[in-house]
């Protein structure tokens, strides 16, 4: 096999990037809810995106990928949107003394496959055209970058559960709203990936002062 070094690293860059963006989600919802399946819903998602991928080739990219940012973008908005209240009340039992009490909530299955799916399927369109071009080339470039991703979310997975759950709270929200707005523009508009980070750094901000902002009450109504 001649390997087309080429194509190996635009494989490869592709694969990592999208991934480590799809990881970086499910550590941080990982985090939240102490749910190892996290990672499995994140993992579905991708594999429900290459595997069509490898065998309709081109034709994969015909999907609508308006609706897919669209949907993607709603559903981590609302996720974010009451990972703020619970990150608040987490804060304000962690000042009286309260005990635990978070629900694992079954929507973050779902936030995890589709964050896995949408960032999947955008690698999928660069793949696409580099797999008629060199196969076999392009095949070890995703598995390369499958591996790095899996083996450094393995080894940050354990550093994540030694957070303060309100502060992974406000990081999940931030992360969750970051994206969502991302996932919005790129639906009509193309942004690049850097913007990722000031969206990142203003909502960080906001709901840290927003979760951590004085309140003479012990309690909130809402989910948990």
């Amino acid at each position: 096999m001649q390997l087309d070094v080429a194509i190996f690293l635009a494989a490869l860059g592709i694969t990592t990037l999208e991934l480590v963006e799809a990881a970086a989600v499910g550590l941080a919802l990982y985090g939240d809810s102490r749910h190892p399946s996290v990672f499995l819903f994140v993992a579905l998602g991708v594999v429900a995106v290459f595997v069509p991928m490898f065998a309709l080739g081109a034709l994969i990219t015909l999907l609508p990928l308006l609706y897919v940012r669209l949907v993607g973008g709603a559903l981590l908005l609302y996720f974010g949107l009451r990972l703020i209240l619970s990150a608040r009340k987490s804060v304000v039992r962690s000042r009286t003394g309260g005990g635990p009490h978070e629900i694992f909530q079954r929507s973050i299955f779902a936030t995890g496959f589709s964050v896995g799916a949408i960032e999947a399927f955008e690698a999928a369109i660069v793949l696409t055209g580099l797999l008629p071009n060199g196969y076999q080339s392009t095949v070890l470039g995703i598995g390369g970058g499958v591996v790095f991703v899996v083996g450094a979310t393995y080894a940050l997975r354990n550093q994540v559960r030694k957070v303060k759950q309100a502060d992974t709270k406000v990081v999940v929200s931030a992360l969750l709203l970051s994206f969502s707005v991302f996932w919005f523009g790129e639906a009509f508009v193309e942004v690049d990936d850097v913007v990722l980070i000031p969206l990142f750094v203003v909502f960080v901000s906001a709901v840290y002062f927003i979760a951590n902002r004085p309140s003479g009450h012990s309690t909130l109504p809402g989910p948990g």
